[in-house]
């Protein structure tokens, strides 16, 4: 009988170390080889003997102690071996052992047959049981020598060499890997309880198998490989279940998740295997307590493993939702700890175990119903995370409710509730979660069970049909069981299922089609009015029907409740935010949700975001919604756009359609297609959609101006003909599409239609053909035609000025007007008079400005030629005389004196715009004097408000122009925009107050601080074009902040959303520059809100915001100390309460607590106030959240002196105030009895008829007693106001000491209040007093 083979802990403990080992009966190696002494061919040799033997003689013969010392001896040195040498002896290991398993089996039947005592039986099974030990222990060692050898960068091209098909017997080691764990993986699967000789292998070979196994888990690259992994895997489930060894592979496999990400599937597939293999949960249940029973804090520290965890369980409830949902109760405990990640991965799990784990609808009732209950109690902790205080996790949740949706497990009892909490987190504070719900909604519609519209019209009027239908079914009315318009439990859908509120499963799965179906004929029944409806069964058929119909109105009605609150979303600073509401308000208008069109239409400014990602979106929706149709579809729903859009759609438009004709997205055919609308060639086409198609065409002719050469006749024809009387606009429309036309059809259409179009536009003008609302931006644009088009553009401007001014002042009638007006007399005119002068001052200003922009492109297009011209002569195409002649231009400074003649001209002709010189007179100049004397006449510009709105237009302009007229009406312009009653002409002039900061600054300089002023207009119109107009300036350094900026932080809190979000805006742009002015600003801005008559919670919003754009520590931790030394010299409680306020708000670091403790004595003397108390303490609490144990013993001595300090403070005010009460009702009651004794004789003479009346007296004597206690109390606060008033009446005497003691609250607020009380006391003193006059003269009588 050959020794025994025992499992060592490692390969060398084979070799025999002492006598005692050897006489254990044990099996050693006794003859060593040492194989790197043999050449490759002898070795090879060697090999190849070893390998005839094994194959040769017996399975058992590796017992042998000769092959047992040559194998050995061969696995010592493996890594050494050739690649060749390596194949055969592991094939030969691994050959021998796959032969030997079934003979184990064989051998243990014939055992079992034959008789006990039978001793060579016996020795074959320990033979057996010795090489089949061997034979796995050698090709463990094998796998486990190659892969240490085996680097990373080996293993990759061992990976990828592998997919190539390899000779037969080269060593492919991959492949060779695989095999031979599956080998030992099958090995467990025989009898090795009768092998053994017990109910559980050899723990040293269970520990050796199950010790290297993990230890081969920790290799990445290794499970990559799918055989190996699976290989592992098995060895794994078979160990720890089929051979008990559960409780050290739990161990093992908590280790490995806690240290190695990358092995979290694979255990879960471990585990997943046993389960089924074995039908036995053990290694899971296993795990999952011990994850239970875990301390929740300990994973707040290892978050690393607390991630890796919790993904653990998420794929363990994918892979055995069952069994978990058995066992969720030991980690639902784990929902109250402080990991994010746990509860995250525990609100991952029940939404697996939602979906995957009661799918079982054939068992018993009782058990359906605690089935139903778990379900019912997981889905409510799923909404109740709906409100957790990590971001993370309720973002999480929201996944989940949308993975939900989309694997349909959410009832219809469920749907609405879910949609409402979506709805609700929609204004989250986190973007994450504000993402989650987005696109949980996004999921929930598409997955709806209620239909492909959901109109809330289609739904009601679906709804009442039905119901008539079920009255008539059923008289009585709907069962008190019908809860939110769902069936109760006690309500059954058919005559099988129950449907519980919570879960109405069965409503659900009850033939969605149908209420789709229904939807669809009714409403086409609705539209024939047909009043019939469609039978879909019986009465509690019906009523189902009817509860779903509801479900889905209130769905609906749920949905379109958020388009407010997607708006606002749309203007996020967030990304995801804008993206994910454009995606959502699609699928909204597929469905057709009320509001979701005009939604979409909002978001067509965001064309213009500098944020990439936002653009595509915006594009890739206008795409979708308006561009991918057929052409004339397309057509028209642009046209549409563009009748509906305002000016900053207009814009928005005309931008993305530029850059879709560019890219090609929007194709020549639906140009072609615009063009039909245009001409009137589609049927039914209206002026209206004319208009609108020749805006488009407009709008795509800015990216490809050829567009419109195709058709000019017809835009002359049809844009300024009869249509153009139809709809006013047109003409509007097509002077912009001329301005548009390429240089070509430029030159094309003035031989031809030149003279035609400028009379056509000379009538538009001066005509009054167009309604005055209309006129003034078709003249607008005809005039900005005329100096595109026209080669001389100042003569016929000049002809439409005299025009237009003779129709205003015409014969001695005219110059009596003008004298009037400038004499300041006050006229009356006529309704035509201020229509004609009101356009005359319109076009004269506007042509002046367009002249201005005329005089500025000649300039361009001289320089331009000029530097053509040098190029020119750069490259050589002059000739020797030329070259000679600029040289010596070039050193005499002749090019420059050039460039300065240009400039000199150039700023002579603006100047001659406005002002002309001495010797000549101009058309325009004429006109600006009768202009500032008409502005200047308040009486004539009150009476008629158009007439100011255009006067004052037209002096803005020629301000803009000319410096010198601008220094001269800046105070009229300031004059006007303070006091004019109507807030369209204020508005005006705030906007053109911008324009002139930024062509005269210094001019405009030292009226800033009546530009700020124009922040607190009544006007919301007049405030908002305030804030752009400041804005703008101060964002592109046109102006500086100066020490007004805390007007622009008071429109923060503006009542207007619009304001408001511009003002937040404006100071979220200016964090952004240089080292952030707000952190320079603050306590400039504080310091001046405190004296503003400002409530307390705006005041508290301002700061909040804008201190919550200082994100630098350093800036922080100095604005700690800025703010402690605003305490000193501040007696205001107002203002003490303000500054703690800010103080609270800051992000506090170490540095800056410390600093806060060193600056005590700054502001100590604030620190009796409660609410600066309040507010300090808030500090302390966030301090104490961040701080080191040194720090945090520093904070706690502080909080001890700060509430030290506070009660002594409190104790010496309620002393002292107690003393002067006590001063005063002392004093009080001597002066009280030295009057008494004054009257007593009198009292005493006639002590009957005075009964009645001392009686009178003893009550006023206790009342002035006790009042005296209230009279002192008003004088620490406000003592001028108790002059005269010795005595004051309170309720009981014994309150007097109690109200002394609440006499604690703020200076201002105390000082009301007596002022108060004091009014109330004096009425009752006066009339003690009446009375007290009247008993005395009585006395006396």
């Amino acid at each position: 009988m050959a020794p025994l083979f025992v499992f060592p802990q490692n390969l060398q403990a084979l070799e025999k170390d002492d006598e005692e080992d050897y006489q254990g009966n044990r099996l050693f190696v006794q003859n060593a080889i040492d194989i790197a002494r043999f050449r490759p061919s002898e070795l090879e040799e060697f090999v190849k003997g070893v390998s005839f033997d094994l194959s040769d003689k017996e399975l058992y013969c590796i017992e042998e102690q000769d092959v047992f010392d040559r194998v050995y001896s061969l696995v010592r040195g493996f890594s050494s071996l050739a690649p060749s040498c390596k194949f055969i002896l592991a094939e030969s290991l691994r050959s021998n052992l796959s032969v030997l398993l079934p003979n184990v089996d064989s051998l243990v039947r014939v055992s079992q047959v034959q008789d006990d005592d039978e001793t060579p039986t016996l020795d074959r099974v320990t033979s057996y049981r010795n090489a089949f030990k061997i034979y796995s222990f050698f090709l463990l060692h094998i796998i486990l020598t190659e892969e240490s050898n085996t680097g990373s960068s080996n293993n990759a091209k061992v990976i990828a060499s592998s997919r190539k098909k390899q000779p037969v017997n080269s060593w492919n080691w991959e492949s060779q890997r695989g095999r031979m764990l599956n080998l030992i993986a099958n090995s467990l699967e025989i009898n090795l309880s009768l092998l053994f000789g017990s109910a559980d292998p050899d723990e040293n070979y269970l520990s050796f198998i199950v010790k290297n196994t993990f230890s081969m888990f920790e290799k990445a690259t290794l499970l990559k490989d799918s055989e190996t992994k699976d290989a592992l895997c098995h060895i794994i489930g078979a160990c720890a279940t089929k051979y008990h060894y559960t409780e050290q592979s739990s161990a093992s496999i908590m280790h490995l998740l806690h240290k190695y990400d990358f092995v979290v599937t694979h255990m879960a597939d471990a585990v997943a295997f046993a389960e089924k293999k074995y039908a036995d949960g053990t290694l899971a249940c296993s795990l999952i307590r011990e994850i239970g029973r875990t301390n929740p804090k300990s994973y707040v520290k290892d978050t690393a493993g607390a991630e890796n965890i919790g993904r653990f369980l998420v794929e363990l409830a994918d892979r055995l939702p069952k069994l978990v949902s058995t066992n969720i109760g030991l980690l639902i405990p784990h929902f109250g700890g402080e990991s994010y990640k746990i509860r995250n991965a525990l609100v991952g799990v029940l939404g697996k175990l939602v979906a995957k784990a009661f799918k079982d609808v054939e068992s018993e009732v009782s058990a359906k119903s605690i089935r139903l209950q778990t379900k019912q109690a997981m889905l409510e902790i799923l909404l109740e995370r709906c409100r957790d205080v990590s971001a993370y996790t309720r973002s999480r949740v929201l996944q989940v409710w949308a993975e939900l949706c989309e694997e349909h497990s959410v009832s219809i009892g469920l749907w609405n509730e879910v949609a409402s909490v979506a709805a609700g987190r929609l204004e989250d504070k986190s973007a994450i979660v504000r993402k989650s719900a987005l696109n949980l909604l996004i999921m929930m519609l598409q997955h709806n069970p209620f239909g492909p519209q959901l109109r809330i019209a289609s739904f009601q009027a679906t709804l009442e049909q039905y119901k008539k239908k079920l009255n008539e079914l059923e008289p009585v009315k709907l069962t008190e069981g019908m809860t939110d318009g769902l069936p109760s439990d006690n309500d059954s859908i058919n005559g099988e299922g129950e449907v519980d509120n919570g879960n109405a499963e069965e409503v659900t799965n009850y033939q969605p089609e149908s209420l789709t179906d229904s939807l669809a004929h009714t409403e086409q029944e609705i539209a024939s009015k047909d009043s019939s409806v469609p039978d879909v069964g019986n009465v509690e058929q019906t009523r189902a029907l009817v509860a779903s119909l509801e479900a889905g109105l209130k769905f609906s009605e749920c949905i379109a409740a958020t388009m407010p609150t997607l708006l606002q979303l749309m203007a996020s600073s967030s990304a995801s935010d804008v993206e994910n509401t454009i995606l959502l308000l699609m699928r909204c208008r597929q469905f057709q949700i009320d509001g979701a069109e005009v939604c979409l239409r909002k978001m067509l400014p965001l064309v213009f975001s500098q944020d990439k990602s936002i653009y595509e979106a915006v594009e890739n929706a206008f795409v979708t919604i308006y561009i991918r149709k057929s052409p004339v579809e397309t057509a028209k729903n642009l046209l549409n756009l563009a009748i509906d859009s305002n000016v900053g759609d207009q814009a928005a438009l005309e931008f993305i359609v530029g850059a879709l004709v560019s890219k090609g997205d929007i194709s020549s055919i639906a140009i072609s297609a615009l063009w039909d609308f245009f001409c009137f060639n589609v049927d039914g086409t209206t002026a209206e959609q004319c208009r609108g198609a020749l805006a488009i065409i407009c709008m795509a002719a800015k990216s490809s101006s050829a567009i419109l050469g195709s058709h000019l006749q017809d835009i002359i024809d049809i844009g300024f003909g009869r249509w153009a009387k139809v709809e006013p606009l047109l003409a509007r429309t097509a002077c912009i599409a001329i301005q548009r036309l390429s240089n070509e059809d430029k030159k094309k259409l003035m031989p031809s239609n030149g003279s035609r179009i400028f009379g056509i536009l000379e009538s538009l003008i001066t005509g009054f053909g167009l309604p005055d609302n209309i006129w003034y931006a078709a003249a607008d644009k005809a005039i900005d035609a005329v100096y595109i088009l026209h080669p001389t553009p100042e003569t016929l401007a000049a002809d439409l000025v005299k025009k237009s001014l003779s129709s205003v002042f015409d014969g001695t009638s005219g110059d009596a007007l003008q004298n009037d007006i400038a004499s300041n007399n006050s006229i009356v005119l006529s309704t035509i008079q201020v229509v004609k002068l009101s356009r005359y001052l319109f076009v004269a200003s506007h042509v002046a400005m367009n002249q201005l922009a005329y005089i500025e492109s000649c300039v361009r297009k001289i320089q331009k030629q000029k530097g053509n011209k040098g190029r020119m002569d750069s490259e050589g195409t002059e000739n020797a005389e030329t070259q000679k002649d600029n040289g010596i231009n070039a050193e005499l400074g002749l090019a420059a004196s050039e460039d300065a003649v240009l400039d000199t001209l150039a700023e002579r002709a603006e100047k001659e715009i406005v002002c002309g010189s001495y010797s000549e007179k101009h058309l325009i100049g004429e006109c600006a004097p009768f202009l500032s004397k008409l502005c200047r006449n308040f009486v004539l510009m009150q009476k008629y408000p158009t007439l100011q709105a255009s006067a004052m237009l037209a002096l803005c302009r020629f301000m803009i122009i000319d410096a010198k007229f601008c220094d001269e009406n800046l105070q009229l312009l300031f004059t006007v925009v303070e006091n004019a009653p109507s807030e369209i002409v204020r508005s005006n002039c705030t906007i053109a107050l911008g324009d002139l900061a930024v062509r005269f600054p210094n001019l405009l300089e030292p009226w800033t601080e009546n530009m700020y002023a124009r922040l607190k207009d009544p006007s919301v119109s007049v405030r908002k074009n305030a804030v752009l107009v400041l804005s703008h300036l101060i964002l592109n350094d046109m102006m500086k902040v100066k020490g007004y900026i805390n007007e622009m932080a008071v429109r923060i809190e503006d009542k207007d959303e619009r304001i408001s979000n511009l003002a937040k805006l404006f100071f979220h742009e200016l964090s952004k520059k240089g080292s952030n002015p707000i952190y320079n600003l603050l306590p400039d801005i504080l310091g001046k809100l405190s004296t503003q008559d400002l409530q307390k919670e705006s005041f508290c919003n301002i700061m909040q915001f804008l201190i919550g754009s200082i994100k630098k520590d350093k800036q922080m931790e100095s604005l700690v100390e800025k703010l402690c030394n605003r305490f000193s010299g501040v007696t205001d409680v107002l203002q003490w309460e303000n500054i703690s306020y800010c103080l609270s708000q800051l992000s506090f670091t170490e540095k800056g607590v410390k600093k806060l403790i060193e600056s005590f004595k700054t502001y100590e003397h604030a620190l009796s106030e409660d609410s600066v108390m309040d507010h300090f303490r808030n500090i302390i609490n966030k301090g104490k959240k961040f701080a080191k144990p040194e720090l945090k013993v520093c904070i706690e001595e502080f909080e001890e002196k700060l509430n030290k300090f506070h009660m002594e403070k409190k104790e010496q005010e309620v002393t002292a105030r107690n003393a002067e009460i006590h001063r005063q009702k002392v004093g009080n009651m001597e002066g009280f009895v030295m009057a008494g004794n004054n009257g007593e004789e009198s009292a005493e003479s006639d002590i009957a008829e005075g009964v009645s009346d001392s009686e009178v007296i003893d009550t006023p004597v206790e009342a002035q007693t006790e009042s005296s206690n209230n009279e002192s109390t008003s004088k620490l606060v406000e003592p001028e106001e108790s002059s005269g008033a010795c005595s004051e009446v309170t309720e009981q005497e014994e309150e007097t000491e109690i109200q002394s003691q609440r006499v604690n609250k703020k200076g201002a607020s105390r000082s009301r209040v007596k002022k108060s009380n004091m009014k109330d006391v004096k009425v009752t003193l006066s009339a003690t007093t009446q009375r007290v006059t009247r008993s005395r003269k009585k006395v006396e009588e």
